[in-house]
C-alpha cells in the first residue's frame, strides 16, 4: 500500500496568545471592501483581460459599490499604465472612488507609479515588499535591518512624491508586510510602525496596513490570533486601517477573512468569485452575502447574481463552479427527497414570518436574482416532497398526500428507468396520463343523480367495462358514496374512500375542478384524479380512475347483472 510522504512537512507553530478576544465578537457591520479583480485577479489569468474588458468589469465594480478598487501595477508593463492613464484622462473615476495601483520599494517604479496617477482625483499608493523568514533567508538574502531600511526607504520616496504632487490628488499610503503569516509577528509589528514613523498617519488622515495570507499556511484560527496580536501591539492603531488579504491555498480563505474582522480588522481586499493566483483569493461576494444572511447590510450590491456571473466569466474566460455558494447554478438546487420535503414544508410556513427561515436555504433565491424555479429538481433520490413543489410551484396543484406518494413513486421509477432528472412538465404530463380522467378498462359515460331525502342521494350511472354497457343505480350519502356502491354491485368488491381531496385548478368563473381520491379495496389503496368544470363530475371521474389504478393491478371481474347495449 503507497502512503503520502507526510513527514517531509511539519505543522506551523501556534501563536502563543492567550489574550486572544476574538473568539466571541461577532461581525455587525461591513468592511472596507478593496477589490483587487483587476490587478491580483487579472495577473492571475491564463489570458489577461485587455484595456475593453478591464473597463467593462472597472465599470461593474463601481455599480456594485466598490469605493476602493486596484486598477494594477501601472510600472510593471504599458498595459497596466496605459489603463490608469485611460482612466484618468478620460474622467472615468467617480469623485468618491479611490483608484488602488501596487508598487515595489525601487525608486525607478515608484517614480514611475506617481507618474502614471498624476492627474488622478483620490489614490491608494500600495507599497509592498517581502518580510517573511523564508523569504528573507531563502529569496533577498537579508536581514531584518535590511528588510526595515528597503520598507522604509521606498515609504520615504512615496512622502516625497506625494508631496510634489501639483495635481491635487488626494494621497491614501498603503504598505503591506507580503508573507504576513510566515512573519515573527513582533518583527511584522516593527516594520509596519517603521513605515508608519514616516508617514505619519493621524485619526483623519489614516494609513493602510494591509496584513496578507499571501500564501496560506495556517488554519484561520491562527490567522486571526496574528490580527489581534498586531492591533493590539502597534503603536499606531488608531492612525492606521488594518486590512486583511488572504490566499486560499488550503481552501479557508473566507474563513480567515471572517475570523480576521472578528480579530479587529477594517478593512477587505479580493477578488469576485475568488479569482486569483494558485487557489485564488478570498471571494469578496461570498463574505458579502455571508453578511447579509446574518442580517448586516454588505454595502455591495449582488442582488442580481447572474449578472455578477455572466461578466465574470466572459471577461476572465473562468468558469463558476455549480456548486460556488450564491452563484453556481445548484446551489439552490435539492434533489434529496427528504430535503425537498423540508423546503416545501418552510415555503409554505414562511408566508407567516417576519425573518426568512426555511430548511436548506440560507437565504431567499430571490434576493440574489434567482428564481424558485430549480429549488427542487426531480430524479431517482427524489420524495414526495419535491414533486409536491414542483405540481405546486409550477402548475399550481395541490397534491394530497395519498396523491403525491403515489406520483413520487412514477416520478422514481421514470427516472431510474431513463437514467436521468426529470423536468416539470415531464412530471405534469406523468400526472395527467396516470391518474386523471383514466377511462380503461371503465369508463364513467353519463350519470344522473337525484336527492331523495336530506341525507341520501341516488345516482343513475352509464358504464363501459370490458366493453360492455351497464345503466346502474345506487344510492348513499353523496354522489361519489353511491356511486361507489354501484361499483361494488359491478366489480364484486369492497369500495370505501379513505381520502377526498378537491381543488380548482384555474382561477375566475370558467376555472376547473380537480378531485383526487384514494380508494381502499381488498386491504390495499389506490389513488385516482378527476377534472371537471363540475366539481361533482370531477368528483365521480376521480372515483373511476382510482377503480381503473385497482383494475389494472387486481383484475376484476363483473358481477352476473343486468345490462344494456
Amino acid at each position: 500500500m503507497n502512503t503520502m510522504n507526510y513527514q517531509r512537512y511539519k505543522a506551523f507553530p501556534q501563536l502563543d496568545f492567550p489574550q486572544r478576544t476574538w473568539p466571541s465578537k461577532v461581525i455587525d457591520r461591513a468592511p472596507v471592501w478593496c477589490s483587487v479583480d483587476l490587478r491580483d485577479g487579472n495577473q492571475a489569468l491564463e489570458i489577461p483581460m485587455n484595456l475593453d474588458q478591464k473597463l467593462e468589469f472597472f465599470q461593474y465594480l463601481l455599480d456594485i459599490g466598490f469605493k476602493t478598487i486596484e486598477i494594477g501595477f501601472p510600472a510593471a508593463s504599458e498595459t497596466e499604465y496605459d489603463f490608469t492613464r485611460y482612466l484618468i484622462e478620460n474622467d472615468l473615476v467617480p469623485d468618491d472612488v479611490a483608484i488602488q495601483v501596487l508598487t515595489q520599494s525601487r525608486p525607478e517604479i515608484i517614480a514611475k507609479t506617481f507618474q502614471a496617477l498624476k492627474g488622478a482625483k483620490r489614490a491608494v499608493v500600495h507599497l509592498y515588499n517581502s518580510t517573511s523568514t523564508l523569504q528573507r533567508e531563502v529569496v533577498f538574502r537579508m536581514n531584518q535591518a535590511d528588510v526595515i531600511d528597503l520598507a522604509v526607504s521606498g515609504a520615504r520616496l512615496i512622502r516625497d512624491y506625494a508631496a510634489q504632487d501639483e495635481s491635487g490628488t488626494a494621497f491614501i499610503f498603503e504598505y503591506s508586510p507580503e508573507s504576513f503569516t510566515g512573519t515573527e509577528m513582533d518583527f511584522a509589528v516593527e516594520i509596519c510602525d517603521a513605515v508608519c514613523d514616516v508617514w505619519q498617519p493621524t485619526e483623519q488622515n489614516k494609513t493602510i496596513i494591509n496584513l496578507p495570507s499571501t500564501v496560506e499556511m495556517i488554519t484561520p484560527n491562527v490567522y486571526a490570533d496574528q490580527i489581534e496580536y498586531f492591533c493590539t501591539h502597534t503603536r499606531y492603531r488608531k492612525q492606521i486601517e488594518v486590512s486583511l488579504h488572504t490566499h486560499n491555498d488550503r481552501g479557508t480563505g473566507i474563513a480567515a477573512t471572517e475570523l480576521g474582522l472578528l480579530a479587529g480588522a477594517d478593512r477587505v481586499e479580493g477578488t469576485l468569485f475568488g479569482n486569483g493566483e494558485r487557489t485564488g483569493n478570498c471571494d469578496l461576494m461570498v463574505v458579502a452575502l455571508n453578511l447579509f444572511s446574518q442580517g448586516v447590510d454588505p454595502q455591495l450590491d449582488f442582488s442580481d447574481i447572474n449578472k455578477a456571473r455572466g461578466i465574470y466569466e466572459n471577461l476572465t474566460r473562468m468558469s463558476v463552479h455549480p456548486r460556488h455558494p450564491y452563484a453556481g447554478d445548484l446551489v439552490y438546487t435539492a434533489f434529496s427527497g427528504s430535503h425537498q420535503d423540508a423546503i416545501n414544508k418552510g415555503m409554505a410556513a414562511i408566508k407567516d414570518k417576519v425573518y426568512w427561515e426555511v430548511p436548506y436555504l440560507p437565504i431567499d433565491p430571490v434576493d440574489v436574482g434567482r428564481s424558485y424555479d430549480p429549488i427542487i429538481r426531480i430524479n431517482s433520490q427524489s420524495g414526495k416532497g419535491g414533486v409536491t413543489f414542483i405540481m405546486e410551484q409550477f402548475f399550481g396543484i395541490s397534491l394530497s398526500k395519498p396523491m403525491a406518494k403515489a406520483l413520487s413513486a412514477r416520478v422514481t421509477h421514470e427516472s431510474v428507468i431513463g437514467n436521468k432528472e426529470l423536468q416539470p412538465q415531464e412530471i405534469y404530463n406523468l400526472f395527467i396520463n396516470s391518474y386523471v380522467n383514466r377511462i380503461q378498462p371503465l369508463k364513467l359515460e353519463s350519470f344522473r343523480e337525484e336527492m331523495i331525502s336530506n341525507t341520501e342521494i341516488q345516482v343513475e350511472a352509464n358504464l363501459i367495462y370490458q366493453d360492455k354497457a351497464y345503466k346502474l343505480q345506487a344510492s348513499g350519502t353523496g354522489a361519489v358514496d353511491a356511486l361507489c356502491r354501484i361499483l361494488e354491485k359491478l366489480l364484486e368488491v369492497n369500495i370505501s374512500v379513505t381520502n377526498y381531496h378537491q381543488q380548482a385548478m384555474e382561477r375566475g368563473t370558467q376555472s376547473r375542478a380537480l378531485s383526487e381520491v384514494q380508494l381502499l379495496s381488498q386491504g390495499q389503496y389506490y389513488v385516482g384524479a378527476g377534472e371537471s368544470r363540475s366539481v361533482t363530475k370531477s368528483s365521480l371521474r376521480a372515483v373511476i380512475s382510482a377503480v381503473n389504478d385497482l383494475l389494472t393491478k387486481i383484475p376484476a371481474k363483473a358481477a352476473a347483472v343486468s345490462s344494456q347495449a
